[in-house]
């Protein structure tokens, strides 16, 4: 039996790991530019995240890489509200953008 507790919630779909790991690899100047199309397509879709409840875990627990950052912190908290169908179609654009530099 395979133990999932330790498996980060972008690990569940192979796409979308390549899109966050490519990311964690970019220069901050691409991580900032995709960071800003997450959060534009999530805004088209009529996503939003709770300020006042992102701002408690944001200075309670920043132990993942895109917490060091509040602009990658809540792009990527976007990410993870979005339908899965979204987080796949914004994870080959991410792919397809960091593949060009």
């Amino acid at each position: 039996m395979e133990n999932n507790f330790t498996q980060r919630w972008y690990d569940l779909e192979p796409t979308l790991s390549l899109a966050v790991g490519m990311m964690s690899e970019a220069d901050e100047k691409l991580q900032h530019e995709c960071a800003s199309f997450i959060v534009q397509k999530a805004k088209d879709f009529g996503l939003s995240i709770a300020q006042n409840k992102l701002e408690e875990a944001f200075n309670y627990f920043c132990k993942r890489w895109y917490d060091k950052d509040r602009e990658l912190a809540d792009a990527f908290q976007y990410l993870k509200i979005m339908p899965f169908e979204l987080q796949k179609e914004v994870s080959l654009e991410i792919i397809e953008k960091l593949e060009k530099k």
